[in-house]
């Protein structure tokens, strides 16, 4: 290959990128990506002159405008044949998309949010999920999604909360290698993102400056993506928009090389996340020009350069001439993709550009898709105070149902599904889905109930023009179902997803105000939150006849709200994140040394959440007993069990999440006073109880030390097992004996569980 040919596989081009512009005439009020107006330009060179000596990515042929599955594909052939046609050698693309709620396309299954994966604490039913979607998309073509994201939430009013599974580092491992095995099972190359520290930005601003040494990086941001790495064998990772103490994740061999290819032995690619590359010149400004960007980003390790080729064409050419760049960079670079491709079937004497979409007419939508998001909003929506009103109960006669989540269902949506991502760029196009809003739901839920619906405000904005009609409807109502929460949308455009951070955790717009007139009506309501992040309720707590959370639950979520409110499905879901008490002064998540977590007279503000991390109630009660820990005391390398007895107590069946936690009761640095070690979820009928055992080797006590070698050491661990962080009946210590171990990437990352059936 020469030069010109292996930097061509470093590229990619976006067709059909156009920016879009409202009736104002501003061309970032619509676009899909950061600052996309400003490359644009740079990128737009026509795909058979981008691509004259081959190509190494195309960039979301079927997210890029409503086409359905059959357009969609001959586009795809259509630009194959471009590229194989205009190069010398005739190498295919490979074709990537987006999937962090189902394969971002027209009229394709809108699954819940990642933060209510989070809710399941389900990994068989994520994997399940993702190998559906993983189906859909190499169905069409597609050889690399764009997600998981294994971002730890870090600061709840960032506006991506949403996109992330929530805040502890092993929920997030566990939930993220059950996607990437599901995705992949399907041929579908995994891409973990953002890698790494996206999430903690200062401030909640999103791209912004991440204040964070590597120790507190290495114990609470980077443990998911080694997870996925090391137990799921992720084939792709996709660099981070922020710099970590100053240097920007895009630049950085220590992360991109050192860590991620050294330490564990990742030998995928490394794709550059949109724009990353030339953001290195033009937000970090560590580079002069686009060419330097380029040239700091493959040394750091980044392989290809996505959405369009900015950084990485004649520039990267240039400095290898002028001896300014190894040309053994670019060599590693290619060789890496070209060895994807390869072992995806791209590289086969028979593949063709017709072969590679197997089911042009398949059915993105399908039944069985449908019954998948169904299953997941259900087991995601988490039942936080069922008060006096919940179930409902079947005296009522008249129900008011109000808020502006009622009867959107974008709302239920979050910001990369196709309708909120794309679609308002293109009205007129509708959902491409047929959606139930809540109101649907519970009118079809309650039959021989008179359902009254007004919406009292929207989202966003200060208008109240609506309130008299709604406070007049909960006033005639035996009960007032008030949904509020989150639309979500991109830059601004939402008041949950990227780029729409919040200044603090009260609900958007006037909804505050729309709470306070329905409580003071006298009648019982029934707060539903749909969201893509935590809200603060102090100020509505015990003052509702019932709480729910439900984190953007997708297209099934009107009709799974409603079978809970109703009481048809029982509720199982459980906080991946806190819910706070006060909007501001929020606590941080509950991963927290003792200074952090506890009043302890230093401060005025208290950092106790309304609701823990792990919560989540139920219409049957569970309790835990039966301790018991194997030994009184294991070496630093060795290995105990916990086992605890989990026993249905209440009339229903239902599902209990069984949570672990350890606490390193002294140790060389602050350590959080609980975390999460294990979990499973218990499935009893009512009376029945079985045995849950945890196999718990030290290495799962291990943490950075100030040298920033991860060591297990010697000492007293608490052992804490309950339904909620900080719900933990069963206690108990163990000491861990002998010399302090530094470990590495051959630690044990999981902890085994298994559940025995009783009585």
């Amino acid at each position: 290959m020469t030069l010109e040919e292996k930097v061509a596989q470093l590229g990619s081009r976006w067709v059909g990128n156009a920016t879009q512009n409202d009736h104002g005439g501003h061309e970032e009020d619509l676009n899909v990506a950061p600052m996309q107006e400003a490359f644009t330009a740079a990128g737009s060179a026509p795909l058979d002159e981008a691509s004259r000596h081959g190509l190494g990515h195309l960039t979301r042929v079927y997210g890029s405008s409503p086409v359905t599955a059959e357009e969609g594909a001959a586009e795809l052939v259509r630009q194959h044949k471009i590229v194989l046609a205009g190069s010398r050698l005739g190498i295919p693309a490979l074709v990537h998309e987006e999937c962090l709620t189902g394969f971002t396309t027209y009229g394709a299954t809108v699954y819940p949010a990642a933060i209510a994966w989070g809710a399941t604490f389900d990994p068989d039913l994520v994997q399940r999920m993702a190998a559906a979607i993983g189906r859909d998309m190499a169905a069409l073509g597609v050889h690399q999604g764009l997600s998981p994201v294994l971002d730890v939430a870090r600061d709840y009013r960032w506006g991506r909360v949403e996109e992330t599974m929530g805040e502890d580092p092993y929920l997030v491992s566990v939930l993220g290698a059950a996607y990437v095995r599901g995705l992949q099972s399907a041929g579908v190359i995994a891409t973990l993102k953002h890698f790494a520290g996206y999430s903690a930005a200062r401030g909640a601003r999103n791209h912004g400056p991440v204040p964070m040494g590597r120790r507190e990086l290495m114990d609470a941001l980077l443990p998911p993506f080694e997870t996925a790495v090391a137990v799921a064998g992720a084939g792709s990772v996709m660099n981070s928009y922020s710099d970590v103490d100053g240097v920007p994740a895009g630049a950085d061999p220590w992360l991109l090389t050192e860590v991620l290819r050294d330490e564990w032995g990742f030998t995928g690619t490394v794709v550059s996340d949109y724009w990353a590359v030339p953001f290195l010149a033009t937000t970090h400004r560590v580079a002069a020009d686009m060419a330097e960007a380029g040239a700091l980003a493959l040394t750091a390790g980044i392989d290809v350069e996505l959405p369009d080729t900015v950084g990485y064409g004649a520039g990267l050419v240039e400095r290898v001439r002028r001896g300014e760049l190894d040309e053994a960079l670019v060599d590693r670079a290619a060789r890496r993709l070209l060895r994807q491709k390869a072992e995806i079937g791209l590289l086969d004497a028979d593949w063709t550009p017709e072969s590679s979409v197997t089911a042009a007419g398949v059915d993105l939508d399908s039944p069985a898709n449908r019954a998948l998001a169904q299953e997941m909003a259900e087991r995601s929506i988490v039942l936080l105070d069922p008060g006096t009103a919940l179930p409902l109960g079947p005296e009522l006669r008249r129900i008011a149902v109000v808020g502006p989540c009622a009867d959107d269902p974008r709302t239920f949506m979050g910001c990369y599904a196709f309708p909120n991502h794309e679609l308002p760029r293109h009205p007129g196009f509708g959902l491409g889905l047929d959606v139930p809003t809540a109101v649907d739901g519970l009118r079809a839920e309650l039959p021989d109930v008179k359902i009254v619906h007004e919406p009292g405000c929207r989202v966003m904005g200060e208008d109240r023009t609506g309130f008299a009609a709604a406070v007049d409807a909960a006033r005639d109502a035996d009960l007032c179902v008030a949904m509020v929460g989150d639309l979500a949308g991109l830059f601004g455009r939402g008041s949950s997803g990227e780029g729409c951070d919040a200044a603090d955790l009260r609900l958007p717009g006037v909804q505050p105000a729309l709470l306070d007139e329905l409580l003071a009506t006298g009648t019982p309501v029934v707060v539903v939150v749909v969201s893509g992040r935590p809200y603060a309720l102090g100020e509505v707590d015990g003052r509702a006849a019932a709480l729910v959370q439900a984190f953007m639950p997708g297209e099934e979520g009107g009709t799974a709200i409603a079978g809970v409110l109703s009481g048809r499905v029982q509720p199982s879901g459980k906080l991946p994140v806190q819910i706070p008490r006060h909007p501001g002064g929020q606590p941080g998540t509950y991963l927290q040394p003792p200074l952090g977590a506890e009043r302890t007279g230093a401060s005025n503000l208290d950092p106790v959440p309304l609701y823990a991390f792990g919560h989540g109630a139920s219409y049957t009660t569970f309790a835990l007993d039966g301790l018991h820990i194997s030994d009184a005391q294991v070496p630093t390398d060795g290995e105990f069990t916990v086992t605890v007895r989990v026993t249905n107590t209440g009339a229903r069946a239902g599902a209990e999440v069984v949570q672990l936690y350890l606490h390193d009761v002294l140790a060389t640095v602050t350590r959080p006073v609980r975390q999460l070690t294990g979990f499973a979820r218990v499935s009893l009928a009512p009376g029945a109880d079985c045995q849950v055992r945890f196999r718990v080797h030290a290495d799962r006590t291990a943490f950075t030390g100030r040298d920033l070698r991860r060591v297990v050491e010697p000492g007293e661990i608490e052992v804490l097992v309950g339904t909620s962080a900080s719900d933990l009946p069963c206690r108990g210590m163990i000491r861990l004996t002998g010399p302090a171990r530094h470990v590495g990437h051959d630690r044990h990352l999981l902890t085994g569980v298994q559940t025995d059936a009783g009585a």
